[in-house]
């Protein structure tokens, strides 16, 4: 099986040399994404907005590489501030509340003053 580099178009990726996600087998590994929509590259100013931009990156890498939401077996949040967490557990939720990966968050600073959070996902491929 090849190994397959799947890429949101934007710019971060070229310039910091990484990809959106790679896919290796049955495993599909979804690079630390944050809330940017990348279509305006704009930063919502909301954690909550954030967190769905992020999920909806993440949503459609997995698609891409032929996987779902459905698939993440292991998440890591990373939030820049303790008060976050209880205002995007519920999304989280609503995402992952049946899947129910392994999950760790981690209160910390990010990249950019403007990121309040960042989701890393890995995925197996599993009969269906």
């Amino acid at each position: 099986m090849t190994r397959r580099l799947i890429s949101t178009g934007s710019p971060f990726e070229k310039t910091a040399g990484y990809s959106r996600a790679v896919v290796d087998g049955e495993w599909c590994f979804v690079s630390g994404t944050t809330g940017y929509d990348y279509a305006t590259m704009t930063m919502p100013q909301t954690v909550e907005q954030q967190t769905r931009n992020c999920l909806a990156t993440i949503a459609a890498a997995l698609e891409e590489g032929g996987f779902s939401l459905a698939d993440v077996v292991r998440a890591h949040y990373y939030v820049t501030d303790r008060a976050y967490v209880a205002r995007v557990f519920p999304i989280l939720g609503e995402h992952f509340g049946d899947i129910r990966p392994a999950a760790t968050m981690i209160v910390c600073q990010l990249n950019e003053p403007e990121m309040k959070i960042e989701i890393e996902v890995t995925a197996l491929r599993r009969d269906r």
